[in-house]
């Protein structure tokens, strides 16, 4: 594995690590699994990903949902076939939550609902995301305590959860069967040591976004396919506030400043998860030599692996 915050450089240091071993790559991406969603979500270029190709990049429509378990489902698919093909899969990205899903497995949770999930848009529509949040504190206060008072997707589905079990997702969770992937692993965390470099690399990224085109990526899907704000694909960061620009809730000239500030708030909340993740070594991408000191790493854990195989 190879986790880290956006623009921590992973997947320079992936592409790296796969022209000197026999590596194949994997996504774990929540926002590049979205077909035609190439600027926003920093995919790489055509021609890298023809010398490294990605899977699991662009699988679905940005009309289409995409969840942790199915996301748990193809990458062991992927996972197997490398390993079939006498390859070792390197997974990178920064979905920290698609990572323990793989990892652990997932607790069985109620399929959706959707009267119940339109019930609760129509509320939302009525009386706002804070409400609903503030609805959700009283019935389930530790996800509440997690999720932000706008995070209408995660509010929904907490909610669906507690109306149709009646109970609150942590006690699912603790209830949940471990299921360990059949693979050892090597998890690898890029954690910057200076959160101030991270911070300027996001500004840079998103400004070449908007220099690439990103709001015109963004007009392009909504003639293609059939969007709305509270999609997932339309939730991406980048994504959300370029659509809040052209419905006219956004003024053009705030677009980058909320698009810096949006992207510096997910990186936070990915180094939060990587401090909270167990058996994980942490490497500081911004040290010199650390192509180097990474490769050593991974030829190590091989080497030692290979010897306990034999």
């Amino acid at each position: 594995f190879l986790m880290g915050p956006t623009a921590s450089g992973k997947t320079h240091l992936a592409m790296h690590l796969a022209s000197c071993l026999p590596l194949e790559l994997v996504s774990v991406d929540s926002a590049q699994v979205f077909r035609d969603m190439n600027i926003g979500t920093a995919k790489p270029e055509a021609g890298l990903l023809a010398r490294f190709p990605h899977r699991l990049i662009d699988i679905v429509t940005p009309e289409e949902r995409y969840s942790a378990a199915r996301f748990r489902e193809d990458a062991l698919r992927e996972m197997a076939d490398i390993h079939a093909r006498g390859r070792i899969p390197l997974l990178v990205g920064g979905t920290m939550l698609y990572f323990k899903a793989l990892r652990e497995g997932l607790a069985e949770l109620p399929e959706a609902d959707l009267q119940l999930r339109a019930e609760i848009d129509v509320r939302a529509a009525q009386e706002g995301w804070p409400a609903l949040h503030a609805e959700l504190a009283r019935h389930d206060p530790k996800t509440a305590d997690r999720l932000r008072p706008t995070d209408a997707q995660r509010i929904q589905r907490a909610l669906e959860i507690v109306r149709l079990t009646g109970r609150p997702l942590d006690a699912l969770f603790a209830e949940q069967q471990k299921t360990p992937l059949p693979w050892r692993v090597l998890a690898l965390a890029l954690v910057p040591g200076e959160r101030r470099v991270l911070h300027e690399r996001i500004a840079l990224r998103f400004g070449d976004m908007l220099q690439q085109g990103l709001v015109g990526e963004v007009e392009g899907l909504r003639k293609k396919y059939v969007l709305d704000a509270g999609l997932p694909s339309m939730r991406c960061v980048g994504y959300r506030q370029a659509w809040e620009m052209l419905e006219g809730h956004l003024p053009p000239g705030e677009l980058r400043d909320r698009g810096i500030y949006a992207t510096r708030q997910l990186a936070k909340r990915q180094l939060t998860w990587l401090r909270g993740m167990a058996d994980i070594e942490s490497i500081d991408p911004l040290e010199a030599g650390v192509e180097s000191r990474l490769l050593r790493r991974v030829r190590e854990f091989l080497e030692t692996e290979a010897e306990a195989d034999s």
